[in-house]
């Protein structure tokens, strides 16, 4: 990173300044509590989506605030929930007349925090619905208290969302939709290097040569398997065998995500999501849909995601739809059948 390019103190002011000014014709920023807003929606949207989390994934949230995509976001420090009262007030700027849908990471600070805003926001008469991305494969385990964490897949459930709400399409069809859509997706991570801390300017973990953490979180949290680094073919096949696994059954054209950690370049992405989409038609599958990029960093972490979203019907065509956001990119219409 750079730990000697972020600022003493608090590296997230500045930076949440910075992009407001970059993208100001798209997004306002509001200092107390800390949120952000979209300056437009379409008219047609009677319910606003609001998500929030820590900072150091950055373009999500923020980056997917606009027309399309999100109406507020409620940004925390880094790798840390917004209090409750950030998100209260982000949901107050974003509230449509049938109320609000909150975008939930699965992580007990952002659970918490987003449930007291919730609370708050029912006493004072907003409905409020709440989407829980819970995609991380590497945590399916029925013994853990929380289940699996929120990743990559957040990025696919705000695209969705925010093309039906555009369709003026109420409270409990987008809630009940986004949960569809979280059900419907899994992800897995690895990691040849852990992100810097910008207190120590150290690896927040290590590993030694030709090392791989194999599942590992976007808080740069440890994986229960460290393996030698196989080779890349080797690797995606088996990713992509256990997403397959974990995944719900359903139809076979496929959405997939390749997402960088921080510090893996496009290049390597690109070859990344060559080798998954030749495992995948071998498998059978269809890639119908693709995202190739870093979208849900982990600071600086060197490292890949895959996620994969089995499409159900329309799925595209919202998937498609346009959004004018910072961060999002500008997709070709597809036909009537999704094409």
């Amino acid at each position: 990173m750079s730990a000697p390019f972020l600022p003493a103190g608090d590296p997230v002011a500045p930076a949440l300044r910075g992009f407001a000014r970059a993208h100001a014709h798209l997004v306002e920023l509001r200092e107390e509590p800390v949120h952000l807003r979209a300056r437009e929606r379409d008219p047609r949207r009677v319910v606003g989506l609001v998500a929030g989390g820590g900072s150091g994934h950055e373009p999500m949230h923020a980056g997917f605030l606009g027309r399309g995509m999100l109406d507020a976001v409620a940004p925390g420090q880094v790798f840390a929930s917004p209090h409750n009262r950030q998100v209260l007030h982000a949901s107050l700027a974003a509230a449509g007349p049938e109320g609000v849908v909150h975008v939930v990471k699965n992580y007990t600070g952002d659970r918490i925090n987003f449930g007291i805003a919730a609370e708050r926001l029912r006493h004072e008469g907003v409905r409020v619905g709440r989407v829980l991305v819970d995609d991380d494969l590497a945590t399916d385990d029925t013994d853990g208290a929380m289940g699996r964490r929120g990743t990559g897949a957040t990025v696919v459930v705000e695209k969705l969302l925010g093309a039906a709400a555009d369709e003026g399409r109420g409270l409990d069809e987008l809630t009940d939709l986004g949960n569809a859509v979280a059900a419907a997706s899994r992800s897995l991570a690895v990691a040849s290097r852990a992100q810097t801390s910008f207190h120590t300017g150290e690896p927040a973990f290590h590993l030694g040569a030709g090392e791989l953490e194999y599942g590992v979180g976007i808080h740069g949290e440890r994986a229960a398997t460290t393996i030698d680094r196989p080779p890349l073919p080797d690797l995606v096949v088996r990713m992509i065998d256990e997403l397959l696994t974990g995944l719900p059954p359903g139809p076979g054209e496929l959405l997939v995500l390749v997402n960088g950690m921080g510090a893996t370049t496009q290049l390597e992405l690109y070859g990344i999501f060559d080798q998954a989409a030749a495992v995948l038609e071998e498998r059978g599958l269809r890639v119908a849909e693709s995202l190739v990029g870093t979208y849900v960093p982990a600071l600086d972490m060197a490292g890949f995601s895959l996620t994969l979203t089995r499409l159900q019907d329309g799925w595209r065509t919202w998937w498609r739809a346009p959004a004018r956001t910072p961060a999002f990119p500008v997709l070709d219409d597809v036909d009537e059948e999704g094409r």
